[in-house]
């Protein structure tokens, strides 16, 4: 691995990292609160395949997609997240018995603290760039200890206004206060077409996590510049992506 010298004493490189997919496998609680969601509002619940999509989108882009009425938005956002973040009904996955909200019907992808400290050690700066609220990915970060790990958590707000993995990432870069012309460098690095439409709208290429929840072809299809399919590949592949381009030939 490369040392916090080779990188850049002063310049920065920060490795974005999208939460669902790509660090935790969350569909278990996603899906689940979904599946109340519309339970809830009486509407009829999409197709299993469906479901999955909405692992990614901002839950409002994806209700749009299932053709979910404007009217209905905003109380459906409601519904989803009081299941998701404040009610314990699901069987926790871990086995422990308890009933737990969606939130933690979840669970981070064997090898990913392994990478992520590789990546600390190489000086990279790691920030979680989601289009989960904020709050609920700094709790699901802390709950599964992936806190330690990162430099910070940058999500949606709460009010909607931030919701597009692009907005995301601009804000991330304004609390950061990133600087490409004083050398700062960054890379996307997630699981769907989200990650990879974001990550252009602002500049950035985009690393694929062929693990998560992309269906067949979406991430080559998005325009991300390479797509690996094992956690235990990440570090190398990005420090592949930021070693000089002679060093690439």
């Amino acid at each position: 691995m490369a040392s916090e010298g080779q990188i850049g004493e002063h310049a920065r490189t920060i490795v974005l990292l999208d939460l669902d997919g790509t660090l935790t496998a969350s569909h278990p609680g996603i899906i689940a609160s979904v599946v109340k969601t519309f339970e809830d509002l009486g509407l009829p619940v999409p197709s299993q395949a469906e479901l999955r999509r909405f692992i990614g989108p901002s839950i409002p882009a994806s209700l749009r997609r299932n053709h979910v009425d404007e009217s209905l938005i905003g109380r459906a956002v409601s519904i989803y997240r009081s299941y998701y973040t404040d009610r314990a009904i699901f069987e926790d996955p871990s086995g422990s018995g308890r009933l737990v909200t969606g939130t933690l019907c979840n669970s981070v992808f064997p090898d990913v603290p392994d990478q992520l400290r590789a990546l600390r050690r190489a000086g990279f700066h790691l920030s979680v760039a989601t289009c989960k609220p904020e709050a609920q990915a700094k709790s699901i970060c802390g709950h599964f200890g992936l806190e330690p790990l990162l430099d910070d958590v940058f999500g949606a707000s709460q009010d909607s206004s931030r919701v597009r993995k692009d907005q995301v990432i601009s804000y991330g870069f304004d609390s950061l206060g990133f600087n490409p012309e004083a050398g700062d460098q960054a890379l996307m690095v997630g699981d769907r077409w989200t990650d990879a439409d974001g990550a252009h709208a602002v500049g950035l290429d985009c690393l694929g996590c062929g693990w998560g929840y992309a269906e067949a072809g979406e991430l080559a299809e998005h325009g991300c510049y390479r797509v690996i399919e094992h956690v235990h590949d990440l570090a190398q592949a990005v420090e592949e992506y930021f070693l000089p381009a002679t060093a690439k030939v």
